[in-house]
């Protein structure tokens, strides 16, 4: 069916002239936020100002206007409000005459500022005119009556908005003829715009603390590591300009970059769900769910490298001394589990695989390796949380990381002596106690001195958790268990890699001496 043009008097249709473009009236657009809302509704109307249109017309999803009305042939962009295409302004049918272009806009408006800024100096040192000869005021007259005028003080319009020259109830001058001004007016005058000035900064201030901008957590370090966990601003400001190059912002974007960076941060501290977080920050729902995917890809891609098993040197130079006084520098890894929570899934097979009889829910389990420093570094893809301890261990290649000579501490539930072995490397667990009575004098000195070395993973797997509270959801959603297509890892895999990092970059909870 072939488009029709609605300006009057135009006789364009899409079968005929095949070179023209036909653009439609504007839509309101309501889910991008209210600063698009506004922009919209306004280009609307000036839309059906401009070409006459009744409301009736306006709203038919048929309604076009080609590209003869407008300078460039097409409409300029919703956020290029000055440009002379901003509605349609050519061959409108009721115009006399030519319409202005573009740059003559401009100088009309470089000219106008030009002249208000004129009005200000001299406004100004007509002021300072005034305050040079206060001590002669009778020497100060208007210029449509030779009559003398009586002081400020004793005019009795001076207390609301009163005739020429004299001050109003909110402490300016009135416009009109020149009359005198004593040093009270302008003391008033003076009071008055301290206080709206203080006024304007408390304002400021108080907004300031309710927004997520750069500028707040600046200066706020306890609001830093509320919402994100990291340790002070600084640590901040690095990981978002590692990721800032990646993170998409058109001038149509309701949020800045470091908003969407601040957003996902927030929920992955609180576990905030993405409705509060789109009331938060001011915008719709699809909008908050957007930015939480794109941005979770874009961390994990700029942040896994943080994993790193350490070379042997470096494990030796800086190993604690609990470590070094049971093992020397051999220990290279304490191993150990950790459960989430998840939704149950629809798939009986699925059902299956992710029931724990450990946790009576259904969860995926993670595997991870912590130095004896109280660092993350290595952090495995989630498994069912039917799946043993061992078979993650065995199948999840932490294993390859090993160099001869090397300790791994684990619990009793990681029985992989002769996997490690296969390394020329060695397990170290507690003994076990099923079908004896009693355990040897060695035996539980042994135990506990791997006791209380081993609990260390323990503590940095509850940091993480703590830190990061959607490690600790009751019920992570089922979603966030499917990969992409083209993509190898679900989402649940980069949350658990970006929550390590960024515990990583907090303080340590082993002690090193």
């Amino acid at each position: 069916m072939p488009m029709f043009c609605v300006v009057y008097g135009c006789s364009n249709r899409s079968n005929r002239e095949k070179g023209k473009g036909f653009y439609r009236v504007p839509k309101i657009v309501t889910h991008k936020g209210e600063k698009c809302k506004k922009l919209t509704e306004e280009r609307r109307k000036k839309w059906i100002f401009n070409l006459r249109l009744r409301s009736g017309g306006a709203e038919s999803v048929n309604a076009r206007v080609c590209s003869d009305h407008f300078v460039r042939g097409s409409p300029s962009a919703l956020g290029d409000v000055e440009s002379v295409d901003w509605a349609p302004t050519v061959n409108l049918g009721y115009q006399k005459t030519k319409p202005k272009s573009e740059a003559s806009l401009k100088r009309e408006q470089r000219m106008k500022l030009k002249e208000d800024q004129q009005k200000r100096s001299e406004c100004a040192e007509a002021m300072l005119d005034l305050t040079q000869t206060d001590e002669s005021p009778d020497l100060t007259q208007t210029t449509e009556s030779s009559k003398p005028q009586q002081p400020a003080d004793n005019n009795p319009q001076s207390e609301g908005i009163s005739g020429n020259g004299t001050l109003n109830d909110q402490g300016y001058v009135d416009a009109g003829c020149q009359t005198e001004l004593t040093m009270d007016d302008i003391e008033k005058m003076e009071d008055v715009q301290r206080q709206n000035t203080t006024e304007l900064g408390d304002l400021r201030a108080k907004a300031m603390d309710t927004q997520f901008n750069k500028e707040s957590f600046e200066k706020n370090e306890d609001k830093t590591r509320f919402y994100t966990g990291l340790p002070n601003f600084l640590v901040l400001i690095q990981i978002f300009e590692l990721c800032k190059p990646y993170i998409s912002c058109g001038p149509m974007s309701v949020l800045s970059k470091f908003e969407q960076f601040i957003l996902v941060l927030m929920k992955l501290r609180l576990n905030l769900p993405l409705k509060d977080l789109a009331f938060r920050f001011k915008i719709s729902l699809p909008t908050a769910s957007r930015v939480w995917h794109k941005v979770i890809d874009i961390l994990h891609e700029r942040l896994e490298f943080q994993i790193e098993w350490p070379e042997r040197h470096v494990l030796q130079a800086t190993m604690p001394m609990g470590f070094r006084q049971a093992f020397g520098c051999k220990v290279a890894v304490i191993v150990d589990c950790f459960e989430v929570f998840i939704e149950k899934p629809s798939n009986l097979l699925a059902q299956a695989q992710t029931w724990s009889n450990y946790k009576h829910h259904h969860t995926v389990k993670f595997l991870i390796g912590v130095a004896p420093q109280g660092y993350v570094t290595y952090i495995s893809c989630a498994w069912g949380g039917r799946v043993s301890d061992k078979q993650i261990r065995i199948e999840s290649g932490l294993l390859k990381n090993l160099l001869p000579g090397d300790i791994v501490l684990a619990d009793r539930g990681f029985n992989i002596g002769d996997s490690v072995g296969f390394y020329c490397a060695s397990l170290q667990i507690p003994a076990f106690t099923k079908g004896r009575k009693q355990l040897s004098a060695y035996e539980v000195a042994d135990t506990r001195k791997i006791a209380n070395l081993r609990i260390h993973v323990e503590r940095v797997i509850g940091l993480v958790r703590r830190k990061y509270q959607i490690l600790q959801s009751r019920a992570m959603p089922i979603e966030h268990m499917a990969t992409k297509q083209g993509e190898a890892l679900a989402l649940i895999d980069k949350i658990g890699v970006i929550c390590c990092v960024l515990s990583n970059l907090s303080e340590s909870v082993v002690p090193l001496e």
